[in-house]
């Protein structure tokens, strides 16, 4: 891959992680979501003077987005519910590359070269391997467990319905900006619904923590969707996915978690993985 890409993914990367850290710190998921996709569906409302209509071909698309990133967050939200972070998010994130590998080979035809491929694999392995540090994958039961893979499905679906569709548009703006507006309304509708008796506290609450998420959350997978135009899907994703260990970092710096020889040991063999990366770009 161009370095400029990886650049521009590890910074969409950054930023996934740091309101992914806004969500664990608020005390209601659901409601923080809410509120983010509040944040993103304005930004895309103020950019469709700008953009016009969807470009012809892209609705199904849209749809098809709407509906994966509705059950991503509906799945995201409950595993905090019933999970811990530190085995849920990496559990989602590192399969997720993997289940986009699968479907864009057999929906889009991409395929890898073999670096590429062992690329993916190392990254994958090393985000999953902090699922199961001190063997607390176990801890909760089943239910975490299930909600992070069906979120890592729900992120390989969208990856694939989003990478297809930017790239049938007439600009990836276009793309992005009729995403962010419409796929949130679902989960704002589902959020208001069960927290409908508190309902003003519960945004008062979250909305500052929302917010923020919003912004970094719009511009984070704008950038991703920008590389996914000209880039491998399965490679974009994977690299994505080492917001995994920069959630890790700032776990560490700032909230106190400990970090230890495994996780030590995972963030080298990711940056083992962007480097093959890299060389796959270049065969």
């Amino acid at each position: 891959m161009d370095p400029l890409i990886i650049f521009v993914v590890l910074c969409a990367a950054c930023t996934h992680a740091t309101w992914n850290t806004l969500v664990k710190v608020g005390d209601d998921p659901l409601m923080t979501a809410a509120v983010l996709n509040i944040a993103t569906a304005a930004i895309g409302l103020a950019l469709l003077p700008i953009v016009g209509m969807p470009s012809p071909g892209t609705w199904p698309y849209l749809i098809g987005s709407v509906i994966t990133h509705t059950g991503y967050f509906v799945c995201l939200t409950n595993g905090y519910r019933v999970g811990d972070l530190s085995h849920v998010y990496p559990l989602a994130r590192g399969s997720g590359p993997i289940y986009a590998a699968i479907l864009t080979y057999f929906v889009a035809g991409e395929t890898l070269s073999p670096a590429g491929i062992a690329a993916v694999a190392i990254i994958c392995a090393a985000i999953l391997s902090l699922t199961f540090v001190g063997g607390r994958i176990t801890e909760g039961g089943k239910a975490p467990v299930l909600f992070g893979l069906a979120t890592g499905l729900f992120i390989g679906s969208y990856t694939l319905v989003d990478g297809l569709g930017v790239r049938v548009a007439e600009s990836p703006l276009n793309f992005i900006a009729w995403l962010f507006f419409l796929h949130g309304f679902p989960i704002i509708g589902i959020a208001f619904w069960l927290r409908r008796e508190s309902l003003r506290a519960s945004l008062e609450a979250n909305w500052k923590r929302g917010t923020v998420g919003g912004v970094l959350g719009f511009i984070g997978y704008s950038l991703v969707m920008w590389a996914m135009s000209t880039n491998p899907i399965a490679l974009v994703s994977a690299l994505r996915e080492t917001s995994v260990i920069i959630a890790t970092l700032i776990g560490t710096r700032f909230l106190g978690e400990p970090f230890g020889r495994p996780r030590i040991a995972a963030a080298f063999a990711v940056a083992c993985g962007i480097i093959l990366l890299q060389a796959a770009g270049r065969g």
